[in-house]
């Protein structure tokens, strides 16, 4: 074995929720070095942050600001917005939209299930 230290591997699309959470943490728009530093990873490079960054930008999921020499980044959607939006691609899917359903309720706490049943009976009355 040689002296370098083994690299964290991640599941795709892993690092880029953990960028998204960074920004959501955020107070106010971050640069890319202000979001390396937040994710307390040091075996993650600058560099992927960098890249990771401008992929979620060019997604559509950042804005993105000019201040001085950097860029400043923040989320385009509220974390719950992004949540539900996840929700309705899995929906989307070719998937058995009926047993994906089944299993999401499955899994609700009685709580949960109390609230996305008022929900869905506040939605029912809205549409008449």
């Amino acid at each position: 074995m040689t002296g370098r230290s083994l690299s964290v591997r991640r599941e795709s699309g892993a690092l880029e929720s953990e960028v998204l959470s960074a920004l959501w943490a955020a107070e106010a728009p971050v640069t890319a070095a202000q979001v390396h530093v937040a994710l307390q990873a040091p075996e993650l490079a600058y560099k992927t942050v960098l890249t990771v960054v401008s992929r979620l930008f060019d997604k559509g999921q950042l804005h993105r600001k000019k201040v001085g020499r950097a860029f400043v980044y923040w989320p385009v959607r509220a974390r719950a917005e992004h949540a539900a939006g996840l929700m309705t691609a899995v929906l989307a899917g070719d998937v058995d939209r009926i047993a994906v359903l089944q299993g999401f309720v499955d899994a609700l706490a009685a709580d949960d299930e109390a609230a996305l049943r008022t929900l869905l009976d506040r939605s029912r009355e809205r549409r008449g």
